[in-house]
């Protein structure tokens, strides 16, 4: 057995001597700097413990433009005679495309003869046979980014309500609008319009919110899905949650009962390319007057 094992050993090292006068430059071998006189000890007294394995790793340079493939190779005390164990990485391969190249490898290494020093073998194989699976992480990862951006929309709800005075439903009303990240208005009097734009988990919340839990006379009037590839941000209307004040005419007694300018809130809506909300809201076609 240890005749066995310092014949395997004696091997490793005349591998070892050869990859580094293969791959001089620094950094293309990293190896640990008693890994070879550790085995070398051993092999001038054999009755002592066996050194630990051989391990290393080589920097392989992988098609045009040049991609780092770093093996990392363990070698077992009787290697050549059995396997070693290599293993490939590169920060350029998704984690399938790198479970598929080293299946390749170790199906590649398997089938050459036991017995013969086989890692510069093995680098060699890596260096012709990585640039498909790199190709194919290219080709992932584009595919990936497209995915995730048109998952990307901007949800937008037109919100009527009979009226809106209360300074506590206002604020209320502000305060979640600022809390879930929504741009849009909130229009006070008679009739109250509100407009939230944002996620649609954040627009949902704000309905239930303010809607409950007795806000009578409110209805969700109208909702718009945007899906864009440059982020939701770019397709609001609104950069703030505004308060919109516009000239009211009407009483102005213990009521509150007065009517908000809807000629203003139209120029305002067509400012924000959206005057076809008014006839939504409020069932007629707006017009400007001259």
């Amino acid at each position: 057995m240890a005749v066995a094992v310092k014949e395997c050993l004696e091997l490793q090292l005349l591998e070892v001597e050869m990859l580094l006068s293969m791959f001089p430059k620094k950094g293309e071998i990293n190896l640990h700097e008693d890994a070879v006189p550790s085995v070398q000890r051993y092999l001038k007294n054999t009755d002592g413990d066996l050194p630990p394995q051989l391990e290393y790793s080589i920097a392989v340079d992988v098609g045009e433009p040049k991609v780092k493939v770093e093996l990392q190779v363990v070698l077992p005390h009787r290697y050549p005679h059995v396997a070693p164990q290599l293993f490939a990485r590169s920060g350029a391969l998704h984690r399938q495309q790198q479970c598929q190249l080293n299946t390749g490898l170790a199906s590649h290494i398997s089938s050459l003869d036991s017995g013969e020093v086989c890692v510069y073998e093995a680098v060699q194989w890596v260096k012709d046979n990585t640039s498909p699976y790199l190709e194919n992480s290219k080709i992932s990862s584009e595919s990936a980014s497209k995915e995730v951006a048109v998952k990307e929309t901007l949800h937008r709800v037109w919100i009527y309500s009979h009226h809106i005075y209360r300074q506590e439903l206002r604020k209320k009303i502000f305060d979640c609008a600022k809390k879930l990240n929504l741009t849009g208005f909130c229009l006070t009097g008679k009739p109250g319009v509100i407009c939230v734009e944002g996620l649609r988990e954040s627009c949902e919340e704000f309905w239930r919110v303010i809607r409950y839990p007795n806000w009578k006379h409110i209805s969700c009037k109208h909702v718009e899905n945007i899906e864009t590839e440059k982020g939701i941000d770019t397709l609001r209307l609104f950069h703030a949650f505004e308060d919109l004040q516009f000239q009211a005419h009407g009483d102005y007694g213990l009521r509150n009962d007065y009517h908000m300018d809807l000629g203003q809130f139209l120029e305002f809506l067509k400012q924000h390319q959206s005057g076809h909300i008014f006839q939504i809201l409020f069932g007629v076609e707006g017009k400007l007057s001259d």
